[in-house]
């Protein structure tokens, strides 16, 4: 039984930013900031994906020396790994496609999965809705980041947003997180409460907007909370911060804890995550829980109901 398994692909990324005099490629994907953050606070952590013969040794010795369980990783010697250019410029962000590995099917899911949470966390479109069904089925808590559902690549494999087109697979989930930007195009609303109050109405008990330094909101039980973000020691790179905070966030949900607690802890396991380039710094759990305390005991705010 694990606590939280994330389901979508790894990604070797370079990272462009001014900040970065170095560039270099990184291990990246919801697989790993997710399992990482959350492996930080003590979860037992697995994952579900595809990688090809181009996924470095190193990566797949790291992720088992910090304690992620690969049984569930598929190495495709005759295929390609996904692979972004994440390029950094003024505050906003571009991603490139470079390689994309083979989809995730439903027969790629064991039947004998058991997990108390899975995030479901496609990067490039690589789920089905048949894949994500079955995953309903083989755990109490089912978590979506659909960020991967609502891209579209042009023939030199840049992105751009797009409408959600089959919004069946918000009537499945437990828990949504996503940026602005992504719920708006889920929901067609540009008001933030009025959207996550869409997403809730389709089933999700909790909803989740990740604001970048702005911090995140979160609804829940018909309240809606403003959660600050925490301020790390230096701000290097922000890539990964959303999943480092959903991953946090599982990790304190999946032990019962109060939502406005676990947002605390997603916001201070990401602000960790911002301090280093790509998946390269996590916070340990004492420090992680200090900063979240700071801004759970004085900053957290309900806003009208």
């Amino acid at each position: 039984m694990f606590d939280l398994v994330t389901v979508g692909h790894f990604t070797i990324d370079l990272i462009l930013s001014p900040k970065i005099t170095n560039p270099q490629l990184t291990l990246g994907g919801p697989p790993t900031y997710v399992s990482l953050a959350a492996r930080k606070l003590g979860a037992r952590v697995s994952v579900i994906s595809k990688v090809g013969k181009d996924f470095p040794d190193e990566y797949v010795t790291r992720l088992k020396t910090e304690g992620v369980d690969l049984s569930g990783l598929k190495l495709l010697r005759e295929a390609s790994s996904t692979k972004f250019i994440l390029k950094y410029k003024k505050g906003r962000r571009r991603l490139q496609l470079r390689g994309l590995a083979p989809p995730i099917r439903s027969e790629d899911i064991p039947d004998s999965l058991q997990a108390k949470i899975i995030h479901v966390a496609p990067v490039a479109n690589e789920l089905s809705l048949d894949a994500i069904t079955k995953l309903r089925k083989l755990t109490d808590v089912l978590s979506l980041d659909p960020q991967g559902f609502l891209r579209q690549f042009d023939a030199k494999g840049k992105v751009r947003l797009k409408r959600l087109e089959d919004i069946r697979v918000l009537r499945l989930i437990d828990v949504y997180k996503s940026s602005i930007d992504e719920i708006r195009k889920v929901t067609g609303l540009g008001d933030l409460r009025l959207a996550m109050e869409k997403v809730h109405d389709y089933g999700a008990r909790i909803v989740i907007v990740t604001k970048g330094m702005k911090g995140s909101a979160l609804l829940f039980e018909g309240r809606l909370y403003a959660v600050p973000a925490c301020k790390p020691r230096v701000f290097v790179d922000p890539t990964g911060a959303g999943d480092a905070f959903i991953g946090a966030f599982l990790a304190e949900y999946l032990q019962k804890k109060d939502p406005t607690w676990c947002a605390c802890v997603g916001s201070s396991a990401a602000s960790f995550v911002t301090e280093g380039v790509g998946s390269a710094v996590f916070g340990e759990k004492k420090e992680i829980y200090k900063r979240a305390t700071e801004i759970y005991e004085k900053r957290v705010k309900q806003l009208s109901t």
